[in-house]
């Protein structure tokens, strides 16, 4: 191999270009981005990058890409993929050939339905420029309106909320976070916002959304109108399969791959956001995962399998969200465990261990402030990965130490 050339120069990309360097690929890596800047992390738009008007939290400085002899190629997008002659044709015009591909081209907000093209009053938050015109809302005697009760939605409104500004949000569902958090962690947060001055609707249906020149406005099925400063939509991700899909690679809820990050097409992987990927731990489930490390791992996984690798997929899903001084963790997939077991710990943190029918611990999931359920969160994780198959009494009792439990 002469030549590997990366599709999408977020956390992934940019990870597995240099994990490539790491791993003693000598040949060229051109990594492609379609935004300005280069490879930075997403996670900060909805907390520091908001609360304090920082640049971008860059993956890595100019200067180490040139040391690795990365070509970055920013503000350039993909136009085709050829994957039987081996090459993308770039936005610029330029073909780049490939010995190997890797796409990594992440996932984009879901639009709210019927509204289409941008707007001064109504956002997205996905990159850094949406996190700069969303703050200029977020201030005292401004009115933030959020649709959607999900991670991007209330961290949101956390951050609104310490720079001053009105918070509703309005989750169509019974209740916040119901995509893979357990009722009792999402009732804590529930409860922390609306401690906080955060009026939560839920169970609330958007009838749609009109905008002023000042304004913007929720109209509810229920006759009720909503006026903001701003409307931000948080209603979920769409994968970027287009380039995939035109080119004739499988799809499947994402770009699909094998256990080894393979794509149906040869010499062509996926990772990220914008793959979904059978998973051991789980029968072989397949997942798509929206999440940072996810990202992180995969992008170093997909390096050594660009180069001839064969190492499987074996890291547990793991989510974290911090929302004023609350840290929630989850490791694992709780969803269809049979059984649950909760662990109360000091200062209200507590964990809850979801347990298949077979005694299997499937997943943790924590809330606590700081860091109070970190240490036990990353063992349980550990056990996840082992198949360990522990007591639920010992589980359930605070003095019990996980460390014990994987050991035996």
């Amino acid at each position: 191999m002469s030549h590997i050339v990366i599709i999408g120069a977020g956390e992934c990309g940019a990870r597995a270009a240099f994990a490539l360097r790491e791993k003693s690929f000598d040949g060229q890596i051109t990594l492609v981005g379609a935004e300005e800047h280069l490879p930075y992390e997403r996670p900060p738009l909805s907390k520091d990058a908001l609360l304090h008007g920082h640049e971008p939290k860059f993956v890595s400085e100019a200067t180490r890409y040139t040391d690795a002899g990365i070509q970055v190629l920013t503000g350039i997008s993909v136009e085709s993929l050829d994957s039987a002659g081996k090459s993308v044709r770039l936005s610029n015009g330029d073909k780049l050939a490939y010995d190997r591909l890797l796409l990594a081209t992440g996932a984009r907000p879901r639009p709210f339905p019927g509204l289409a093209g941008a707007s001064d009053r109504i956002k997205t938050l996905r990159t850094h420029q949406d996190a700069v015109s969303i703050r200029a809302a977020l201030q005292p005697g401004k009115h933030l309106a959020v649709i959607g009760g999900g991670f991007i939605g209330l961290e949101l409104a956390a951050t609104a909320r310490k720079l001053g500004a009105q918070v509703t949000l309005v989750e169509g569902l019974p209740r916040i976070l119901t995509r893979g958090v357990p009722e009792p962690v999402a009732t804590v947060i529930a409860e922390r916002h609306r401690a906080e001055g955060v009026e939560i609707l839920c169970g609330t249906k958007i009838q749609g959304l009109t905008e002023g020149r000042d304004s913007a406005s929720i109209l509810l099925e229920d006759g009720r109108t909503i006026n903001a400063d701003m409307i931000v939509v948080g209603i979920g991700a769409i994968p970027n399969v287009e380039l995939a899909r035109d080119a004739g690679l499988a799809i499947d809820n994402g770009i699909a791959v094998d256990r080894y990050l393979r794509t149906s097409a040869p010499d062509i992987y996926a990772a990220g956001d914008c793959c979904s990927f059978p998973l051991a731990h789980y029968d072989g489930r397949r997942l798509r995962l929206e999440a940072w490390r996810n990202a992180h791992d995969q992008g170093n996984l997909a390096a050594g399998n660009l180069m001839g690798g064969e190492e499987a997929i074996s890291a547990v899903p793991w989510f974290w969200s911090d929302q004023y001084d609350l840290t929630l963790q989850i490791a694992g997939m709780a969803d269809g465990a049979p059984q649950t077991v909760r662990r109360d710990m000091a200062d209200g943190a507590f964990i809850l261990f979801h347990l298949a029918a077979d005694g299997r611990l499937l997943a943790a999931s924590g809330i606590g402030t700081g860091n109070a359920v970190a240490r036990d969160i990353r063992l349980a994780e550990m056990m996840i990965a082992a198949g360990v198959r522990p007591d639920p009494v010992a589980l359930s009792t605070p003095g019990t130490k996980l460390k014990s439990l994987l050991a035996a």
